[in-house]
């Protein structure tokens, strides 16, 4: 994990600075997480918790302003209660970050990179459809980056899995629980619904996690993080302005 670095977050930061900033360059990183279960071994914000020490390093390397972590987001709904665990409703996602990225129009961005790690079709819907009156929006889901070459185990769907729980020991060890980690493969017709955010509830004796988080270690969530990072980088901030106005 990258050393401390200095703060580019709106909420640790005057008015002034802002402006300040906001005059040398408009974009803004949104960082959207979920309150969701990921099994008895991951904490409940788990993918939020990648997402946003992700803003934080790259918003300190190119000098970009960040917004706070939007901790709330779409999740699937299960039969199950998971205490702890809360969604909101697609249109409720998608209301508060097109107010949100209003106000900050009105205040002159004019570009949105919005970062999440949450693969649910209503999630990511959500993000898809915010619109504003002439700033870009342009929406970054994590795990749509292609990660199979890191994976032991089963590529199918993941959900507190193998990759997750990876990059948790690599960023934040101290949360995760391997002692409680405990494999669950979805197969056949599971597949396929679960994967599109379409799975009503999860199988008797699945605690939560889907995929193989008993697969994973700090190295490979290391491997995983720089791979993303260098993924987020290129695509957002590295390529030439006509190549990223076609992402």
């Amino acid at each position: 994990m990258s050393p401390s670095l200095p703060s580019c977050t709106l909420g640790h930061l005057p008015w002034t600075d802002v402006e300040s900033r906001l005059e040398r360059d408009g974009r803004l990183i949104v960082p959207v997480g979920e309150c969701d279960q990921h099994g008895p071994h991951l904490p409940i914000g788990a993918s939020g918790i990648v997402v946003d020490i992700l803003a934080n390093e790259i918003s300190a390397e190119f000098g970009v302003l960040r917004a706070p972590l939007l901790p709330f987001g779409v999740n699937l709904r299960t039969r199950r209660d998971y205490p702890g665990a809360a969604t909101l409703r697609e249109k409720t996602l998608h209301r508060v970050l097109n107010e949100l990225l209003a106000s900050w129009e009105d205040q002159g961005f004019d570009e949105f990179i919005l970062l999440t790690a949450h693969g649910h079709d209503a999630h990511l819907e959500a993000l898809a459809t915010v619109r504003v009156r002439e700033a870009r929006i342009r929406v970054l889901d994590l795990f749509a980056i292609d990660l199979s070459q890191f994976l032991e185990g089963n590529t199918g769907p993941q959900h507190g899995g193998e990759i997750l729980t990876s990059l948790l020991l690599h960023l934040r060890p101290e949360l995760v629980r391997m002692e409680a980690a405990a494999d669950y493969l979805l197969e056949g017709d599971a597949v396929g619904p679960f994967g599109r955010g379409r799975f009503p509830t999860l199988p008797s004796g699945c605690r939560g996690a889907v995929g193989q988080p008993t697969l994973a270690s700090a190295e490979k969530g290391r491997e995983i993080y720089t791979h993303i990072r260098s993924k987020v980088r290129q695509k957002v901030f590295l390529s030439p302005p006509d190549e990223r106005a076609a992402g």
